[in-house]
């Protein structure tokens, strides 16, 4: 049966990504362990801005390099690293940005396994999913760096993933400071410059 409608789904049933590829309706959802997630309705316009400057200045800098930024909607299929089942996908999910350093996790469909970079720009609705349910997955995912860029307070929270698979906080970034990535080697962005666009 073709489902061109998200009334179709039963939201508390769980699905894979052979599921979501089925699916032919227009409004925009994740999947997260195979739970249905809807998004936002289209980000407001700053929302929009902050996200086109960070993905223009990570694009500009990996440009020519083996890694490549994209920017939402691009699909991010995952899978634990540490679990059995890791052929069957129940993740996927659209960063606002991602940065994917090896070639081989990136094809038609867009990215398979863990990006080097994800960065999420919290908005009203969004800020529980991308500060508990994305944490937790891309921390179990294996995603080396995580941004949460928070437009209220204007600052950016950096997490880096350890030695033991565990996510550590740096002290946020403020407006005044630069931030650099572990993942992109030179990067550097002055946080104002996310903000003032």
């Amino acid at each position: 049966m073709t489902i061109t409608n998200l009334n179709q789904l039963d939201l508390n049933a769980s699905y894979s990504y052979a599921d979501y590829l089925k699916w032919q309706f227009e409004e925009r959802i994740e999947l997260i362990r195979g739970k249905i997630f809807k998004m936002s309705p289209a980000p407001a316009t700053k929302h929009q801005q902050y996200v086109g400057e960070i993905f223009r200045q990570i694009s500009n800098h990996v440009h020519r390099s083996s890694c490549k930024a994209f920017v939402a909607p691009f699909d991010v299929r995952l899978t634990p690293i540490h679990k059995a089942e890791s052929d069957k996908i129940y993740t996927v999910v659209q960063p606002d940005v991602c940065v994917v350093c090896d070639p081989a996790k990136i094809d038609a469909k867009g990215c398979i396994g863990a990006p080097d970079l994800i960065v999420e720009v919290l908005s009203p609705g969004n800020t529980d999913r991308e500060m508990n349910e994305k944490f937790e997955i891309y921390q179990e995912n294996g995603v080396k760096e995580y941004w949460l860029v928070e437009p209220n307070d204007r600052i950016v929270l950096v997490y880096l993933l350890d030695e033991t698979g565990k996510y550590i906080g740096l002290k946020p970034f403020t407006e005044s400071e630069t931030l650099t990535s572990q993942s992109l080697g030179s990067f550097q962005l002055l946080v104002r410059d996310i903000f003032d666009v």
